[in-house]
């Protein structure tokens, strides 16, 4: 491993207790004890995510209200999605060049100001769905350059055998904006209007901020010496990426699952035609792999024990496979959320070691590039997924669709392990890209 090194004021490690009890069931808080530069930073990163969720929905209420048009809606999607895959890979390069600390507190200090503008144009009557786009696609920006720097910074501020853990409070920093977000923006728009979410949401980037500006420096380190020499390269990324096979393991096997195994656009179809229900179960199905990842966090403390990281990956993907697969087969309602919210679960445990495998295996002066190389499969997958689900489910039907693509899901992740063997083999003690 390249960067193996403690920090510059991070605290010493207290050794890993050897003692089983209950608790290391839940969630490892080691991280949060043990860091306090971290502390504040997922505190101020989980702030700002839910601030984040509630603006998000704010934003596609106030659409909606403008101009009674659910095509107009959907554009807001649009409008995030391709600043996001544009600049993610160019955000990662920057993360790889400047002070990551910098990169961090400027671009949160970005998105916070575009959430004051939506609320000062809230307040003054300002009602221009254009205004709105053009806010939701320098927002986009923002955050294709702010995730690199943040991400990045986890390495640097603990030990390689906390990464696990500092993942799975992460996966829980997401999963809670998307669900306590939008809940407490819905609330907060109805009874306050949209100028008080805008505002609540530019005030809690105050959190992250802060924790960020409490941080030391954290130039990339490309001599050994915490220094950059020269501007990095998106190139030198793939490059990097194209000879590393298991790192790039870590984004086909997410492939697998986000774009064969992704039934999300058919949930409005699949809530009629299969339990004869309405947009309030639709909801519920949207809610159940959010709650089952959130779940899957709260109940992290094991994963910090599997040293097979790569097993581990492909073992969650064909469990995701599995349990969407047979979603695809239930007509209850119960039990098809049950299965979503297991196929959640195991998403939150792939996404745990995908994210240690990157930041462990990876040198410290590639981590944002691989980042931007994150971001661009994240926001890019599910989007594919849903196209392939939605063309399949026409030229056939729901079921097919949803059952075909959770077993496609297996059998493709199943012919990676057998021709990626040395991704099975992979060992956190000795990690290598």
């Amino acid at each position: 491993m390249t960067d193996t090194g403690t920090p510059t004021g991070t605290p010493t490690p207290t050794p890993t207790r050897k003692r089983r009890s209950p608790s290391r069931i839940l969630v490892d808080l080691t991280p949060l004890r043990t860091s306090a530069d971290y502390r504040r930073l997922w505190l101020g990163n989980t702030v700002s995510w839910i601030g984040q969720g509630m603006t998000t929905l704010a934003i596609s209420l106030q659409v909606y209200d403008i101009t009674r048009s659910t095509f107009s809606v959907g554009l807001v999607g649009l409008f995030s999605l391709v600043p996001l895959i544009v600049f993610g890979l160019y955000g990662g390069a920057v993360a790889d060049t400047v002070d990551r600390r910098k990169l961090g507190l400027y671009s949160a200090s970005g998105s916070a100001a575009l959430s004051a503008a939506l609320a000062c144009a809230a307040f003054a009557g300002f009602h221009h769905v254009w205004f709105l786009y053009g806010v939701v696609a320098l927002q986009a920006v923002c955050a294709a350059l702010s995730s690199p720097a943040r991400t990045t910074m986890i390495p640097r501020l603990l030990p390689p055998e906390q990464l696990p853990a500092a993942n799975a409070l992460s996966s829980m920093t997401t999963t809670s904006g998307m669900l306590i977000g939008p809940m407490l923006g819905g609330l907060i728009v109805g009874y306050g209007g949209y100028q008080t979410a805008y505002f609540i949401d530019a005030v809690a980037f105050g959190a992250a901020l802060y924790a960020m500006w409490r941080l030391p420096a954290m130039l990339p380190d490309r001599d050994g010496d915490g220094t950059a020499r020269k501007r990095a390269s998106v190139l030198d990324g793939l490059r990097f990426l194209a000879t590393r096979p298991n790192i790039r393991m870590t984004f086909f096997s997410d492939f697998c699952a986000m774009i064969l195994a992704h039934p999300r656009a058919l949930f409005p179809a699949v809530a009629v035609l299969w339990y004869g229900g309405d947009a309030r179960t639709t909801g519920l199905l949207v809610a159940a792999p959010a709650v089952g990842a959130l779940l899957g966090g709260v109940f992290s403390g094991w994963l910090g024990r599997v040293r097979r990281h790569g097993a581990a990956i492909l073992l969650a993907v064909a469990a995701w496979g599995t349990a969407i697969a047979v979603f695809g087969l239930t007509r209850n309602l119960w039990l098809g959320l049950f299965f979503l919210a297991l196929a959640g679960c195991a998403d939150t445990v792939s996404m745990v070691f995908r994210h240690t495998m990157l930041q462990a295996a990876a040198p410290d002066e590639m981590r944002g590039r691989l980042q931007g190389v994150f971001i661009v499969v994240v926001a890019g997958g599910p989007r594919l997924g849903d196209f392939l689900a939605g063309s399949v489910a026409g030229l056939t039907s729901p079921a097919v669709a949803v059952t075909g693509g959770g077993l496609a899901c297996v059998l493709a992740i199943g012919l990676l392990a057998l021709r990626a063997r040395g991704f099975v083999r992979y060992d956190a003690r000795e990690p290598t890209p």
